[in-house]
């Protein structure tokens, strides 16, 4: 799904889930109506993205160089800096009304990064935190080594979450090298693929990664189609 027309997606149950909240405060308790929570996946054509803490100078492609990659370029309003999103990533975009299971920022970053590490623990894969650093990595204690699989940038308001994560399954990752991933120089990208030696099946993954979520979150998920 093109990045634009997703984020004004997500724009929409965002701004219905806080609509709700907000009403609800003038009701009285049993008139109260529960709000809502999604977990999006999606795969995006090529583009960048940058945080509301990035800097335009870790996007090294001039806006011509920009269209010979087939890419696009946006300035978003999450946390982090810049990133790529592609084909053979898969995109998370949990909105999640956060007074439904914790009031927690920090908290709901870790069980975000837990999910990831988990799911890849089911493809014999080690995965921990770079101190400092959000995300997922491989190796991370190991700067000669260390390489981020999974990229991960939220916004949040009144307790009502958006954006996720980038998590690099499939990804060509020749198109982390036209950026200063996340601003971070001298420390590697890697992909599920690459790490693997082989391709993965997506909707494998993304039933794992539901499954932990949900395990996480002590939630239960419904699919739902539109």
């Amino acid at each position: 799904m093109d990045y634009k027309a997703c984020w004004d997606y997500q724009e929409q149950l965002f701004n219905e889930v806080v609509a709700q909240k907000i009403n609800n405060r003038d009701l009285p308790e049993h008139e109260k109506q529960p709000t809502k929570n999604y977990l999006l996946f999606v795969e995006h054509p090529h583009v960048y993205t940058l945080g509301k803490s990035g800097d335009e100078k870790n996007l090294l492609l001039n806006e011509n160089e920009l269209q010979e990659k087939n890419a696009t370029y946006y300035k978003i309003n999450r946390g982090g800096d810049i990133t790529y999103h592609g084909p053979g990533q898969l995109v998370a975009y949990p909105i999640l009304d956060l007074d439904n299971f914790f009031t927690d920022i920090h908290k709901y970053l870790r069980l975000l990064e837990e999910t990831i590490i988990l799911t890849l623990k089911e493809y014999n894969i080690e995965a921990g935190r770079s101190a400092g650093e959000t995300g997922v990595w491989l190796e991370a204690g190991d700067p000669s080594r260390a390489r981020k699989i999974c990229a991960m940038g939220v916004r949040s308001s009144r307790w009502v979450t958006m954006h996720g994560w980038g998590f690099n399954v499939n990804a060509n990752l020749d198109y982390f090298d036209n950026i200063i991933a996340c601003g971070i120089k001298n420390k590697g990208v890697t992909s599920l693929h690459k790490e693997l030696g082989r391709e993965v099946d997506m909707q494998e993954i993304k039933q794992r990664l539901k499954r932990n979520f949900a395990f996480l979150f002590e939630a239960e998920t419904l699919e739902i189609t539109e």
